[in-house]
């Protein structure tokens, strides 16, 4: 890990694992992007600037002479608005005068030891060196501090900006992004992740063209409309080779990711918090910071991209106490009974389970308030005495008595209509006094952009976690964010609602997360609605998606694995007919599957036979042999259910040593005129012999690699097969 600045060429140099990114301060003061990829010397790379197309461009202010002599044809490590650049910008300022001109221009820099924390906010952890640029508006004082950081043991760049009020009176961010860099010349394609309830990222693949490409949320989530993930490719670029980017924005509001193509060719890379809806005041001395942002870089395709980007969000932003810990194998109530239950039904399915190696019993929804459908309680953070007569403390001990642990489900966000809380306090609820409420599942959100409303969420969580014995906690989030106004706010402070929600969210997180180490949280939002990495620096899981078919959950977590990595979804084993798609699959399929991640198991398992309980137990032992690949291991996507009758993937530890590969065939065909599939694994390493139980053969890892064998599936639809690789 290295950055380092030549003082002759004013070149910075950053150095990764196996990346470089580098840029200069060029001859007007401007921050000019010169490479991002692998890993390279420090030779001073101004043989590789050029100048792009004239069309109509204006010089900088006393550079008139011909050549490089206007922002637009830089390339840009931050873009503004107004002086020759006719671009994204990157930060759009209101002057208090009026204006709307900036010209950020390098003052100093200084490189630290240590990151510094970005405070309120979720961000990349450790790092060691980071460098802070400087920057500021030699006519208005306004500034923009810069920040990188590398790191020895992943390819990833992490970036963020810090907006500075230096003047005398405000200003007015009308746009605040994270950060900005420009890719030379080359025919690229945008890869993102699309979806909706229970069709949570999807994925599509887009050739950028001249313009602004652009993907956005506005919902004050990141949500399943749109992953805040970019992946830029060039158009030759596959699953195992070419050169990838991957921009994971560490956010979960409104954000916007943008990719301009400009005359010249090249393509510019910016986004962070959404510019719609939003306006920041900065009074003198006042700043704002933005979403830190993971820049990821490989020459080894998508896959190693993907790669990439989870060893990044292992070991720098799930929460370190958890994020290479076994997870709770959980049994989850919610599709088994849904709002009907009572004391005994929950200790009957606990018990059903006890000696299979589930070890976390789970309540779901309808624990508390008046909270007998979903039209009434959500606020209302008291035991429910009709169903728990005795309050939580039986079925507590009872699942305890059993060996196993206890967990919760909340909804802290949420407030019915029809609950205590609200007709307490209905200002407490998101909404102008002059329209009446939209509602999802009947129920408002909660204003976290006022202290008191975060202060009652946070004593009424606290309270019930403080006096119970809970290990773990389901955190739901069901609709989105509608009527933007806050009561605690006058009219000219309605702007920046989304971002202000955010922060609100993240204090949340801090107070509640913090104040209960050892308890694990989960994520959830509808199914994978805020499946972000912000969301996963406080959780080290998320709920992937309502949607647990085995069918469908193959492209859902394909998707997902693009940007994250497999211990961070939360993947069941549910009951069939599936109750989102009434498919019927085999239980081995299902199991294989909801193995490909967090696994557990959501129905009523008080049914369950003799012969269930010995299946049950044979799959958790199984997933238990494949944890630490799991928790540990490198990903290889063999085959994809986007473009193919397939789905697999190939899971290698980081040694070599063992690996295991999951193939699914959705549908059979004719068993006589079934196409011959061949599987070929990759990861292993080429000198290594294998040994594979379900072949009974030894051979080695290039032969393996390069010859492949042939699968035999069942004569049946949706299929699975598992084969194991030991070295000997």
């Amino acid at each position: 890990m290295s950055i380092s600045f030549d003082k002759s060429t004013k070149t910075f140099y950053l150095d990764g694992k196996n990346i470089t990114y580098a840029f200069f301060i060029n001859n007007v003061g401007y921050p000019e992007h010169l490479y991002f990829g692998d890993k390279i010397g420090h030779d001073f790379l101004l043989f590789n600037r050029a100048a792009g197309g004239h069309s109509c461009t204006a010089h900088i202010p006393g550079e008139e002479k011909p050549g490089l002599n206007c922002y637009n044809n830089f390339a840009s490590e931050i873009t503004c608005h107004g002086l020759s650049d006719f671009r994204e910008p990157t930060v759009h300022v209101e002057n208090d005068e009026g204006d709307r001109l900036s010209e950020l221009i390098y003052t100093s820099h200084e490189i630290l030891d240590k990151k510094p924390k970005l405070c309120g906010m979720p961000m990349m952890r450790d790092g060691g060196k980071t460098l802070i640029v400087h920057l500021s508006d030699p006519y208005t004082d306004f500034g923009a501090d810069l920040y990188y950081t590398v790191y020895d043991d992943c390819d990833t760049v992490a970036r963020r900006i810090v907006y500075k009020n230096g003047r005398d009176t405000r200003v007015t961010l009308n746009r605040a992004y994270s950060f900005n860099f420009t890719l030379r010349t080359g025919e690229y394609d945008a890869i993102t992740l699309f979806g909706a309830w229970a069709k949570e990222r999807q994925i599509e693949r887009t050739p950028l063209h001249h313009g602004v490409f652009s993907i956005d949320s506005k919902r004050t989530t990141s949500s399943a409309t749109l992953n805040p993930f970019i992946a830029i490719v060039d158009r030759a670029t596959t699953e195992e080779s070419g050169r990838a980017y991957g921009i994971n924005l560490i956010y979960s509001s409104s954000f916007a990711l943008k990719c301009e193509g400009v005359n010249d060719g090249r393509v510019n890379v910016q986004g962070g918090i959404n510019d719609f809806d939003f306006r920041w005041v900065l009074d003198s001395g006042e700043e704002l910071a933005t979403p830190e942002v993971m820049l990821t870089y490989s020459s080894e395709g998508i896959g190693g991209m993907s790669r990439a980007i989870h060893d990044a969000m292992r070991m720098h932003l799930i929460n370190p106490r958890f994020a290479y810990k076994p997870r709770p194998i959980v049994i989850n109530n919610w599709e088994g009974t849904y709002f009907d239950f009572n004391t005994e039904k929950l200790k009957a399915i606990a018990s059903s389970v006890a000696g299979t190696g589930i070890d976390t019993f789970v309540l779901d929804d309808g624990w508390f308030g008046a909270r007998n459908n979903d039209d009434a309680g959500l606020g209302d953070w008291y035991i429910n005495k009709d169903k728990l007569e005795c309050g939580l403390n039986p079925v507590i001990e009872h699942v305890n008595s059993l060996g196993m642990k206890f967990g919760l489900w909340f909804e802290p966000e949420m407030v019915n209509p029809n609950s205590d809380l609200y007709r307490l306090h209905p200002d407490y609820a998101i909404g102008s006094p002059q329209r009446p409420h939209c509602s999802t599942r009947n129920q408002y959100i909660l204003d976290l952009t006022r202290g008191e409303v975060c202060d009652y969420i946070v004593d009424a969580i606290n309270n019930v976690l403080d006096n119970h014995n809970i290990e773990y906690v389901k955190w739901d989030y069901n609709r989105n964010v509608t009527e933007s106004y806050s009561y605690g706010r006058d009219k000219d402070n309605q702007w920046g609602f989304a971002h202000r929600y955010a922060l609100g969210l993240y204090d949340l997180f801090e107070r509640i997360v913090e104040a209960h180490p050892d308890i694990i949280f989960e994520g959830c939002a509808g199914g994978g609605a805020r499946f972000d990495p912000a969301v996963l620096y406080y959780f080290p899981q998320i709920w992937t998606s309502d949607d647990s078919d085995a069918e469908e959950r193959t492209k859902i977590q394909y998707g997902t694995s693009i940007a994250y990595p497999l211990s961070a979804m939360s993947c069941h084993i549910s009951v069939v007919p599936n109750h989102q798609t009434g498919r019927v699959t085999d239980m081995k399929t299902r199991a294989d599957i909801a193995h490909l991640g967090a696994t557990g198991y959501e129905l009523d398992t008080s049914s369950f036979t003799d012969k269930d309980r010995r299946l049950t137990a044979e799959q958790v032992k199984e997933y238990k042999g494949m944890e630490d690949l799991i928790l540990f291991g490198d990903l290889y996507r063999l085959d994809s259910p986007f473009n193919s009758n397939y789905f697999a993937f190939m899971l290698v530890s980081k040694d070599k040593t063992h690996g295991e590969l999951t193939y699914y065939r959705r549908m059979s065909g004719n068993v006589q005129s079934n196409e011959i599939k061949y599987a070929i694994p990759r990861g292993l390493a080429p000198e290594k012999k294998y040994y594979i139980p379900e072949l009974n053969l030894i051979l080695s890892g290039s032969t393996i690699m390069n010859v492949g064998f042939p699968l035999k599936f069942l004569p049946s639809d949706f299929t699975t097969l598992k084969m194991h690789f030991e070295e000997k």
